[in-house]
């Protein structure tokens, strides 16, 4: 999934000051931790199936960092993924240290339905992919699979101070065009289509 520079911008902001120590969880291509390398910070980028350079193959409760070690994390759609859910942001409270702060972005799957997934599957097969059998389907596999926002903030919650989450747009971002985005926030102020996104921040108690 690409960087955007919409996420790049939120992350940078809701860091401390550089060079601040990062753990970012599920780092992928390493895109996003490259990004905060060059702005001074130094990051420890996890993914238990990396996809670039520079990103450790581990699973965030296998992390064996000091306890502490962290002075921020960060979290681009992965943590709807993690399993064991609560164990693992366990393990991430304790890599954090006290006042240290937590970068959440993540698709609601709560959010997403049958409105959301048709007008997803109508811009795919526009642009060429192979049509799911149905939205109904992709509804259905995603809420069977994935943790909502709701279950990964209540995970978090014994250790962290959460802000309130800031809802928008995510579909685009979902192997699709990320020149939608546009369209797509056009559509939730319209109140034609959910808004299936959702960042927030959060300091370790």
């Amino acid at each position: 999934m690409p960087l955007t520079p919409d996420l790049a911008a939120f992350v940078r902001a809701a860091l401390p000051p550089a060079p601040a120590r990062v753990l970012e969880v599920g780092a992928g291509d390493g895109a996003l931790a490259a990004a905060l390398r060059d702005a001074g910070h130094e990051v420890v980028a996890i993914d238990p199936s990396p996809r670039g350079d520079g990103v450790d193959p581990t699973a965030l409760i296998d992390v064996a960092e000091p306890d502490g070690s962290f002075d921020a994390a960060v979290a681009v759609l992965s943590l709807h993924h993690v399993e064991p859910l609560e164990p693992s942001c366990r393990r991430l409270a304790e890599l954090v240290r006290p006042a240290g702060r937590l970068v959440i972005d993540e698709f609601d799957i709560e959010a997403l339905d049958i409105a959301a997934a048709e007008w997803w599957i109508a811009q795919g097969t526009f642009a060429g992919r192979k049509r799911p059998d149905s939205a109904q389907t992709v509804v259905e596999e995603m809420h069977a699979h994935l943790h909502p926002v709701r279950t990964v903030r209540d995970a978090l919650a014994g250790d962290f101070t959460l802000g309130d989450p800031v809802r928008g747009p995510y579909l685009h971002r979902w192997d699709l065009d990320p020149g939608l985005r546009d369209a797509e926030e056009r559509l939730i102020a319209a109140g034609r289509l959910p808004a299936t996104g959702a960042r927030f921040v959060g300091t370790r108690r």
